[in-house]
């Protein structure tokens, strides 16, 4: 196995440490930051964050950061050279930012950033930290998985088109020992852990002490940028706070396997934002194969295809797929109106009505098994790698070769067990609830001989689960 090696970038501090939290506020004090009720310390979960050092009522505005603390793709570069070569270049924001990072922090105690960047993790949480070893091994039962090479994959791609293009055609500017992938992984990592949009300024920024605050799925109070007050940025509480409480913000409506893969870790309580994939697709031996993968392609759709469940159901468009992909019918105008069920931007209220009105119902209750064969089979997927992460931590000792191995493969199991349990939950329900759906419609008495149609309506008209449990999906918040 490809573990990895002691490798990083010379700056930064340790990621729990809040030794340097003093010269940071003590900076932005001295700049113009106004006096907070909020200072940095350790937190229970074992890093750090802001606290509150009084009481603090529900909808009071706090931190003000003064815009000229904000880093963003139009901050002035401390090396006017460098700035003006990636300016020439017309980069993106994100490659420009990380660019301005790395530029910045290797200049040590002459960048007039020094100070944040000294309070700055060595080692970011995010999933560039690990290595494609780590994720195949460790997320394997996820369809995080794949989200996360991907993101590994085209950070890695990002660095060496950057290094073909720019950096080796100025080494005097980008010299190689400082501009290397480990510090491209470690820029990125920054941006995906601290950027934050700011709605009210309309730009992506970097807001130095404001980024100590931690996330929390219950609480509802995001950063922004007061035009009024100062032209700072702020937050309003969305609860009380008794001094020595740490103070929390939301990072955005974001599923648990989001926040891994950005932020490196699993919230501890509840998140209603979770959900897992289901991954559905065409039979390649059915007849009208060509015929329904051309109505899919026409609104959108493909196959496999990926629909999201929450924990509160699964979404209709799901159900709709497996319709298409279980009926009988060859006609394009049906088949059409088959896919357009399926996809949520396009669906109308009467849609599900018409596709049942089409289907027999031997192809409704197909398309019900057909999910809830995908839905078992990544039950068992899940159930597998859970019993095998069941180990003690002397068997664990058989895989690495140094306590400082054996942490993080503690660390990096016990992150992909908590992501693993929380999606399984998720699928749990849903397996009820298609168990329920399906007991329903092979018992309803007199539909028998029914179409689907008019099951479906017998089966809303005795009540249960059939139509408490759908719903429709909605956008997720980045």
């Amino acid at each position: 196995m490809n573990f990895r090696k002691k490798t990083g970038v010379s700056w930064g501090c340790d990621p729990r440490s809040i030794e340097n939290g003093t010269l940071l506020q003590d900076w932005l004090t001295n700049e113009g930051l106004a006096k907070q009720k909020l200072v940095l310390d350790r937190v229970e979960s074992g890093g750090r964050g802001l606290v509150a050092t009084q009481s603090l009522r529900q909808g009071e505005r706090l931190l003000f950061v003064p815009s000229k603390f904000l880093i963003s793709a139009d901050s002035e570069w401390g090396c006017a050279e460098t700035g003006k070569i990636i300016k020439e270049a017309g980069l993106p924001e994100w490659p420009t930012l990380a660019i301005f990072l790395i530029s910045e922090a290797s200049r040590g105690t002459t960048s007039p950033w020094f100070p944040y960047f000294v309070t700055l993790p060595k080692t970011p949480s995010s999933i560039l930290q690990w290595t494609e070893d780590e994720v195949n091994i460790w997320l394997t039962a996820s369809p995080v998985r794949e989200k996360a090479l991907e993101c590994i994959r085209d950070v890695t791609e990002t660095y060496r088109d950057l290094r073909a293009t720019i950096f080796s055609k100025h080494p005097d500017v980008f010299p190689s020992q400082v501009y290397t992938l480990e510090a491209f992984k470690w820029a990125f990592g920054i941006l995906f852990s601290r950027l934050v949009r700011l709605p009210s300024l309309g730009k992506l920024a970097l807001v130095p002490w404001a980024d100590m605050l931690n996330h929390s799925p219950q609480v509802d109070a995001f950063l922004d940028f007061d035009q009024s007050n100062g032209k700072s940025v702020v937050f309003v509480t969305d609860r009380a706070y008794q001094p020595g409480e740490q103070v929390f913000i939301s990072y955005g409506k974001r599923p648990s396997g989001e926040l891994l893969l950005a932020y490196g870790f699993i919230p501890s309580e509840f998140n209603a934002h979770d959900y897992v994939e289901l991954e559905m697709g065409l039979d390649n031996e059915d007849p009208s194969y060509d015929a329904k993968l051309t109505a899919l392609e026409e609104h959108g759709l493909s196959s496999p295809q990926r629909f999201p469940v929450r924990k509160d159901g699964f979404p209709a468009q799901l159900l709709a797929y497996a319709r298409l992909i279980s009926s009988r019918v060859s006609n394009p105008a049906q088949l059409s109106l088959m896919a357009r069920a399926a996809t949520e931007a396009k669906a109308t209220a009467n849609d599900t009505a018409d596709v049942e009105a089409i289907l027999s119902a031997e192809e409704e209750t197909d398309a019900y098994e057909r999910v809830l064969a995908v839905c078992e089979n990544s039950i068992a997927e899940y159930t597998s790698f859970l019993e095998a992460n069941e180990e003690s931590d002397d068997e664990a000792t058989d895989i690495v070769d140094s306590s400082a191995r054996l942490s993080r493969t503690r660390m990096l199991r016990q992150l992909a067990v908590d992501l693993c349990k929380n999606e399984q939950r998720i699928l749990f329900r849903l397996q009820y609830i298609l168990r329920t759906d399906l007991r329903g419609l092979r018992t309803l008495p007199g539909t028998e001989s029914m179409s689907g149609g008019a099951k479906g309506k017998a089966k809303r008209a005795n009540g249960g689960l059939f139509n408490l449990f759908k719903w429709n999906i909605d956008i997720l918040e980045k």
